[in-house]
């Protein structure tokens, strides 16, 4: 089973132009959709549909309209009820594929709250392959509270007798992406999956260089020397590398038609996830994500692929030789 944390749930809604957008100017909107959202919302939706056993995580109530909409989807879930709502994040689509996000900065979580999710967490360790952790902080929590659950569940034992430990993969950005590896704290993610702008914000190099896929291996190459089990960067129409203690691989995103590229990322960490518990290779577990967050991207608002949409067979992945780490 996959169990996803969304620990900044949201509704996302989408107003579909049928012109560019201009500042100060009046638009009519062709459509507008809403969709239960958060990044771990996101990849529980894509692996539900895909048939594969997930639980979404979340803070929320039972009026909730995220949880509404995951009870709607049929998508299991496991809630903490917490006093506020659901933030609303907006994206305004354009029809060349443009889209602009306006996301609200969600509603507190209070030190109990956060013991709760903890302690639900830690209880479906047990019987979960991977454990995702995605998406923003509200505010108030600690910017290294990622990291801390990192450490807590990398301890938990998920097979019968003991010895196959619960993996973790986190999805984040800004001070939690940094607070992971933070040395005090000792936070060893078994996969993380930032795209070039977040890769930047690790190593310290240029965003725009590190969408050239070597570069992008290089530097992923050195956050699994600090202990990372592997690292997925997407790097947006360029495609994604995956880098580990042993290969660097590139795949190429397939040519679309782009139309949002909203949930793009979180739809390719879901097709990894979805490969690896299937014993793909690693190439191969590569070549799945590029598909679904291509198909993602070739989706209108916030709409999530499915089963049908993916062409795997369009995307092809390369063994890479970089400078630093993997040979």
């Amino acid at each position: 089973m996959i169990v996803t944390l969304t620990a900044n749930p949201s509704v996302d809604r989408t107003v579909t132009l049928t012109e560019p957008l201009r500042r100060g100017q009046v638009h009519r909107a062709a459509s507008v959709t809403s969709h239960p959202g958060g990044k771990g919302v996101n990849v529980a939706r894509v692996v539900s549909a895909s048939g594969a056993p997930v639980l979404a995580v979340l803070p929320g109530a039972d009026d909730d309209p995220v949880v509404h909409g995951l009870r709607t989807a049929g998508i299991e879930f496991r809630t903490v009820s917490v006093g506020g709502g659901p933030r609303v994040n907006l994206t305004i689509a354009e029809v060349d594929g443009t889209t602009t996000k306006i996301n609200e900065p969600g509603s507190p979580l209070t030190a109990r709250d956060l013991a709760e999710l903890t302690a639900l967490l830690v209880g479906l360790a047990a019987e979960a392959e991977w454990i995702v952790l995605s998406g923003s902080l509200p505010p108030g929590v600690p910017v290294d509270w990622y990291a801390q659950l990192v450490v807590t569940l990398s301890a938990v034992r998920s097979s019968p007798n003991g010895t196959r430990r619960t993996r973790v993969a986190v999805d984040t950005s800004d001070a939690p992406l940094l607070a992971l590896f933070d040395e005090s704290v000792g936070a060893t993610p078994d996969l993380i999956k930032p795209n070039s702008e977040e890769l930047a914000q690790l190593t310290g190099l240029d965003a725009i260089d590190l969408e050239n896929p070597t570069a992008a291996a290089e530097a992923a190459a050195t956050l699994v020397d600090r202990g990372v089990g592997a690292v997925l960067a997407t790097l947006g129409a360029a495609g994604a590398v995956l880098v580990t203690a042993d290969d660097a691989w590139f795949a190429a995103a397939p040519p679309i038609v782009p139309r949002s590229t909203v949930g793009a990322g979180d739809s390719a960490l879901a097709g990894y996830l979805l490969a690896d518990l299937a014993g793909a290779s690693p190439a191969d577990r590569l070549r799945t994500a590029v598909a679904y967050g291509s198909a993602a991207t070739a989706l209108p608002g916030t709409e999530l692929p499915g089963p049908a949409d993916i062409l795997l067979d369009a995307v092809t992945a390369d063994l890479l030789t970089t400078a630093a780490g993997p040979d």
